[in-house]
């Protein structure tokens, strides 16, 4: 009997669904994250976020956590620049010759050029966090990687924590509910 498949298939489903235990996370610290200076930052729209939801209380003391949540998170704002030239150059001539007693010339000469070039110069400005929250014990029990080049009315880096946050709630959800259905959790 081949067991590798079937360990393969439960690793594959285990890995698309959050642990269990995020069902019993009640009290979260928001540690700091790694990625430059705006890491930061990101922190504290992390933490404004997720306490915006009502759903776990935010600790700054790490001891008193159920979990933590730790990852890495950049927001870059850099010029993307773009260069083309088209050139269509077409040239021809002729002539004749002269002699010493009589002077003769004829000629033609022909040209034709174009010349097309655009230079742009756009301002970009993306943000990325890739966080995960862990429990006390040192397991990761959820984790998401969420992007964003910004939003109609938030900038880049508020984005991706309203996407962290979000993502964080469904799964939590999801989990609370499978939980309940099998009678684990009240």
């Amino acid at each position: 009997m081949n067991w590798i498949p079937f360990v393969l298939l439960l690793t594959a489903a285990h890995a698309e669904s959050p642990a269990p235990q995020l069902a019993e996370v009640q009290r979260v610290f928001v540690d700091r994250l790694t990625g430059g200076e705006t890491a930061a930052q990101m922190r504290d729209l992390l933490i404004s976020s997720l306490h915006n939801t009502k759903l776990f209380v935010l600790t700054e003391n790490a001891e008193r956590a159920d979990a933590i949540l730790r990852g890495a998170a950049e927001d870059l704002v850099y010029t993307e620049q773009f260069s083309a030239t088209d050139r269509v150059d077409l040239r021809a001539g002729a002539g004749t010759g002269t002699s010493r007693s009589a002077t003769a010339s004829r000629g033609l000469n022909v040209s034709v050029g174009d010349d097309d070039s655009v230079s742009m110069h756009e301002r970009k400005h993306e943000a990325l966090a890739t966080v995960r929250l862990v429990n006390r014990e040192g397991d990761v029990i959820w984790s998401t990687t969420q992007e964003s080049s910004g939003a109609k009315f938030r900038g880049a880096s508020a984005d991706v924590a309203e996407k962290v946050t979000r993502q964080l709630v469904e799964d939590y959800g999801r989990v609370k509910r499978a939980a309940a259905a099998a009678g684990s959790i009240p």
